[in-house]
């Protein structure tokens, strides 16, 4: 972890956000004081991907008719039970 000024952060920002980009972690003060941190993306979170892509299917296949005959979902599960 690094920390330095606002000023010499200003300055090197390019630097600090390809260092950040890279895993380190880097504190910027004003007059002594953190007043930020610049950390790494997380890595993103499987089960809220799969969440999120779940969603983004059943958004598409709104209104969508299911085979060929256009059975409700409720028409296929009574299918399924005889």
């Amino acid at each position: 972890m690094s920390t330095l000024g606002i000023f010499e952060a200003k300055n090197r920002l390019s630097e600090l956000v390809e260092r950040a980009a890279r895993g380190e972690e880097i504190i910027i003060t004003r007059r002594g004081e953190q007043v930020a941190r610049l950390v790494p993306p997380q890595a993103p979170d499987a089960l809220a991907q799969a969440r999120a892509l779940a969603r983004r299917i059943r958004k598409s296949r709104a209104g969508q008719p299911l085979g060929s005959g256009g059975a409700s979902i409720r028409d296929l599960i009574e299918e399924g039970r005889r």
